[in-house]
């Protein structure tokens, strides 16, 4: 369970911030890594490292079996049915990109429509809005309930049988809001459309099983689940991979090279351009390993705890005011708010001064802050590292910075 046990394997955590010890509420953003995925890291570039696929050698086998072999524990971590439905790229905002790059281009056209909502990151935001332009498409947002959830039948009201592309988060990284993908999903199919999954907030914290969400595409990264950063995932079902075409070129994807045209690998390497990202697809790999050890359904009741916890000791606090749904339940381990007139940016830089790591500003959610009338809010948001000792430092900074700038103005 969710112990100074687990703690424990984050090296980073032990150490002091300002001459405070370090309280991390910035997971959202990125998350810390424990030593497993270090020493897998370390391990790698000691002794396995080499460029994969090409070399017959001893090194370049040992770091091909390691990069499959990370395919495939992704595989198994999304339930999806076959590696070859299983691409590395960069992150989730090259993933979203090229679905958008790819299939949109391929499949939208003139008066099409694209449906997301105004929760949406900035990468699941601007590819949709360059794609509706070039290709002449409506771009449509799907409206949002008081509490920043959706409804189906707003999700209903907004899709259409001109709609080609759904896409949208599972877990929004500002209000915490978990959506109901597999609705929106079988509302998205009945009208003939794709549902492109935001995941970047979810694969870290819920267990995810592409297959039964019926989700024609699922991104996320590798960073925000306790692996290195500049590796991410994008599933796409086969059929439609098949038909998509790579939008970058150059070695590794190729079959074969004439003077004058080309053929592609099959998948998943056609979309897998130039040296892979074989470090951090071992990273990831033993991020995996690591958060199935501890398991996903105990990761996602112990972020629902740590909500909980946060919003009742918030809620004490006179001034303050907590972005997203009232039921813990219904969102995941992100706590996002705002502090009498006390601007957010000034807010961070006085908890940071007592060792607090939160986020400040629009969370790459411009379109939201303008929803929610706020140009930027403070965020907390929890981990499988966190307790609720480190709840405790937040609410009594926040104390101490209601008072501070109390005395100030």
């Amino acid at each position: 369970m969710m112990n100074r046990e687990i703690k424990s394997y984050f090296p980073i955590l032990d150490q002091e911030v300002n001459g405070h010890p370090l309280v991390y509420l910035d997971s959202a953003a990125t998350s810390q890594k424990p030593v497993q995925v270090i020493e897998a890291l370390t391990r790698y570039y000691e002794f396995d490292n080499a460029n994969v696929h090409r070399g017959v050698h001893t090194l370049g086998n040992r770091a091909t079996d390691m990069y499959e072999g990370a395919r495939e524990k992704v595989r198994k971590f999304i339930n999806a049915d076959t590696t070859e439905e299983v691409i590395f790229l960069r992150g989730t905002t090259t993933a979203l990109n090229l679905v958008a790059q790819s299939y949109g281009r391929a499949n939208v056209e003139e008066g099409d429509e694209i449906v997301i909502t105004y929760m949406e990151h900035h990468s699941n935001v601007i590819p949709w809005q360059q794609l509706a332009k070039e290709r002449g498409a409506v771009l449509k947002y799907i409206d949002l309930n008081p509490d920043g959830t959706i409804s189906l039948e707003q999700v209903r009201a907004a899709v259409t049988d001109r709609t080609k592309i759904v896409s949208m988060m599972y877990v929004s990284n500002v209000l915490g809001t978990m959506n109901p993908i597999k609705e929106v999903t079988q509302i998205a199919h009945e009208h003939g459309a794709v549902m492109v999954v935001d995941g970047a907030q979810a694969a870290p914290h819920l267990k995810i099983d592409v297959q039964n969400l019926d989700c024609d595409f699922f991104a996320f990264s590798g960073h925000k689940m306790c692996g290195p950063t500049g590796i991410g995932v994008l599933y796409g079902k086969k059929d439609l991979l098949n038909n998509m075409e790579p939008i970058e070129f150059g070695g590794e994807m190729i079959d074969f090279v004439g003077l004058y045209d080309s053929t592609w690998k099959e998948l998943p390497w056609k979309f897998e351009g130039g040296t892979p990202i074989i470090a951090g697809a071992v990273g990831l790999g033993a991020a995996i390993d690591f958060l199935n050890e501890i398991g996903l359904h105990e990761i996602e009741q112990h972020e629902h705890k740590m909500a909980a916890y946060a919003m009742n000791a918030m809620n004490e606090i006179e001034g303050l005011q907590i972005y997203g749904p009232t039921d813990p339940q219904k969102r995941a381990g992100i706590v996002t708010f705002n502090l009498n007139d006390v601007h957010p940016h000034d807010l961070a830089t006085v908890l940071d001064m007592s060792g607090i790591a939160v986020r400040a500003g629009h969370h790459c959610a411009q379109p939201l802050m303008k929803w929610l009338q706020c140009t930027a809010t403070a965020r907390a948001s929890f981990y499988v590292y966190n307790d609720e000792s480190d709840i405790d430092r937040l609410v009594e900074g926040l104390r101490s910075t209601k008072e501070y700038f109390s005395d100030v103005f």
